[in-house]
């Protein structure tokens, strides 16, 4: 158990990810999706729901970058939270009606939907249920995966106003799910260091941490990377992730604890950044 822990209202920020192809993939986030571009400098572009910062997603284009091997730890999938489940029924709608091949899943604290960007990088879209109904198995979350009842998420559009209009502008990165080496590891770095706790590692090849009593702010898995080397950095896909805390006493916390443990770390404007044992690039950033 580790003796330090991240503040309650601890949080994903945004995620940058690198692409070859930068129309292909706004053509994705925000002609598909609905989100909205904030601004575009030379060859990066910043997203949010609303189209004001903060910035969910940043997109940067390096027209040199070879795909990524699948089997190489980064990132599994992006997670956006959306605030309703009306919501995710109109997501769901559009997806449909534009034949894009989609996963389903039921986790006991949320209903989601998988799919995958034109470059390969994950995506899941889920409406949490509330935190009452969330199961509770000797004390801890249980989440776990069954069908998704599409019948009776897409009955939530029967109401006047459902037609789309992009998406919820309360969209958030509720988690972020990442391919990693070694699971021992990525315990090490994320819960004993970084300070999130574990909420379930009852998943083959999978752990699960968060702060506040979250289902999870990151999923951690070995499902093809497992004694993988990094990605080259000219790979598309992740390039940094960041994770808000509230207060400048947390962020201190967080450099400490990663100076104490032999970690490079660089400020910031925002906070500071370091490395994980795949050399993921992570920020830490005051709210």
């Amino acid at each position: 158990m580790s003796t330090f822990q991240l503040p309650a209202d601890t949080k994903i920020g945004y995620i940058h990810l690198q692409t070859a192809q930068l129309d292909r993939l706004l053509s994705f986030y925000v002609d598909l999706l609905g989100f909205k571009e904030i601004k575009r400098e030379n060859n990066t572009s910043w997203l949010s729901a609303n189209g004001q910062l903060p910035a969910l997603i940043e997109l940067t284009e390096n027209k040199q970058a070879s795909a990524r091997n699948r089997h190489t730890p980064g990132l599994f999938h992006t997670a956006f939270l959306l605030s309703s489940r009306f919501a995710l029924a109109q997501l769901l709608k559009r997806l449909l009606e534009n034949n894009f091949r989609l996963g389903y899943g039921d986790h006991g604290v949320s209903e989601a939907l998988y799919l995958s960007d034109p470059d390969g990088n994950g995506v899941e879209l889920y409406a949490d249920r509330p935190r009452d109904q969330w199961p509770i198995v000797n004390g801890k979350i249980e989440m776990y995966t069954e069908p998704v009842d599409t019948k009776s998420l897409l009955a939530e559009l029967n109401r006047p106003n459902s037609e789309w209009k992009g998406i919820d502008h309360g969209t958030l990165i509720g988690h972020v799910h990442l391919q990693v080496s070694s699971l021992n590891k990525a315990e090490q770095f994320y819960h004993h260091i970084l300070g999130f706790d574990i909420t379930q590692q009852s998943y083959p090849g999978a752990l699960f941490v968060s702060a506040g009593g979250y289902h999870h702010h990151l999923g951690l898995n070995t499902w093809y990377s497992k004694n993988s080397p990094p990605a080259p950095a000219d790979s598309t896909g992740l390039q940094s992730f960041s994770i808000v805390v509230s207060d400048e006493k947390a962020l201190t916390g967080v450099k400490q604890q990663l100076s104490q443990a032999g970690y490079a770390v660089n400020t910031t404007e925002t906070g500071i950044s370091t490395f994980d044992e795949d050399t993921i690039h992570v920020l830490v950033d005051r709210a």
